[in-house]
């Protein structure tokens, strides 16, 4: 009698996993985190020139905000799409590249459309290449991540340090100078209207680059009362 051996025939059924939406719990983490938890100048203590520097008006800053943006957005899509065959040696070189170009582009852009802010801004725009904050993020999430997330991490840290940039402005220029996108909104210094008329004088410190450490100080120890967990252990 014959032994008639069966074949048992294991078919592995792949289990489609579901995708996860454009903007998820965790998508949306990394939009949100950088505006307050993890605040790029607060927290990671990076891109702390450009805030020093450039922060006296609240024009600039919001001009350099929006700049950051765009390098940082685009620079994080391509470098993710690029992170595979970026050789491991000179990705480095390749990331610079890449942050040059989009810079190249935010200047002429500035010189096109606003020249007087663009020579108000002058070296501050190109060194946006070697800001901290978008290299940092080249390599510790798009060389490691798709496009969409790296997307949503580069404007989520660009507009954690922009939005910094812009209270710091905000408070500068108002107590320094009286004023908002220059005009005056405090009242006429010279002809004592507004606060002025009851004894206010601006206070011209706010206007210098120690001022801007004591702001960004004072929004640290702000956000580190409100959060204890932020507070580090020595």
């Amino acid at each position: 009698m014959a032994e008639v051996t069966e074949e048992k025939v294991e078919v592995e059924v792949k289990v489609k996993e579901p995708k996860e939406p454009l903007f998820s719990k965790k998508n949306k983490k990394l939009l949100t985190d950088p505006l307050a938890d993890n605040n790029p100048i607060t927290i990671q203590v990076l891109g702390i020139c450009s805030a020093l520097a450039i922060t006296a008006q609240l024009k600039p800053s919001i001009v350099m905000a929006i700049s950051v943006i765009f390098v940082l957005g685009i620079g994080n899509v391509v470098i993710s799409l690029m992170r595979n065959i970026i050789p491991s040696k000179i990705r480095i070189i390749v990331q610079l590249v890449v942050v040059a170009a989009l810079v190249i582009v935010v200047d002429q852009v500035l010189k096109a459309f606003a020249y007087t802010l663009s020579k108000e801004l002058s070296v501050f725009i190109g060194l946006i290449i070697t800001n901290c904050i978008i290299m940092g993020r080249f390599e510790a999430f798009a060389l490691g991540n798709g496009p969409w997330k790296s997307f949503l991490d580069g404007i989520g840290n660009a507009a954690g340090y922009g939005v910094l940039l812009i209270i710091v402005a905000f408070f500068r220029e108002l107590l320094g100078s009286g004023t908002l996108f220059g005009a005056k909104v405090l009242g006429d210094p010279i002809e004592k209207t507004g606060l002025y008329a009851f004894g206010y004088e601006n206070n011209g410190f706010m206007v210098l680059a120690p001022m801007a450490l004591i702001t960004v100080g004072i929004i640290i120890w702000i956000q580190r009362s409100r959060n204890k967990a932020l507070i580090e252990d020595h």
